[in-house]
């Protein structure tokens, strides 16, 4: 891919939630908004994980979901995040590797400004 910069294919803004969150919440926010993950953020908009459609998979599988738990239970926090100024390459490298489909993008003063997902990438690379 030529130098495209991930700012330039990230969706924004995300929806996020914040650890207290139950699942039902986050849940009704991934079927409203059609989504495949919530970013989970403090009160100051930085990171403190990531919820998928995925994990709510595997706790459905695992029979685990309780409505009144919250999302802090059951999210990622060893999230690989990436910079809107970041080469668009080397974050599909980085979700290829890991099987990701969801990359938080992050900046250090303003948190979380955005998502790259493999439906961005499908996107750009069918010229839509």
């Amino acid at each position: 891919m030529e130098d495209i910069f991930v700012g330039r294919l990230m969706s924004a803004p995300v929806e996020t939630v914040r650890p207290h969150t139950s699942l039902d919440e986050a849940a009704a926010q991934l079927l409203e908004h059609n989504i495949g993950s919530v970013v989970v953020v403090d009160g100051d908009g930085h990171l403190e994980g990531i919820l998928t459609a995925t994990d709510f998979v595997r706790l459905a599988a695992d029979d685990a979901v309780a409505s009144e738990e919250t999302v802090a239970e059951y999210m990622s926090t060893d999230v690989i995040t990436t910079t809107a100024n970041d080469p668009i390459a080397d974050v599909a490298d980085t979700m290829i590797d890991n099987r990701f489909h969801h990359v938080p993008v992050v900046d250090d003063t303003e948190g979380v400004v955005g998502i790259i997902t493999t439906t961005d990438l499908t996107a750009y690379v069918s010229g839509r």
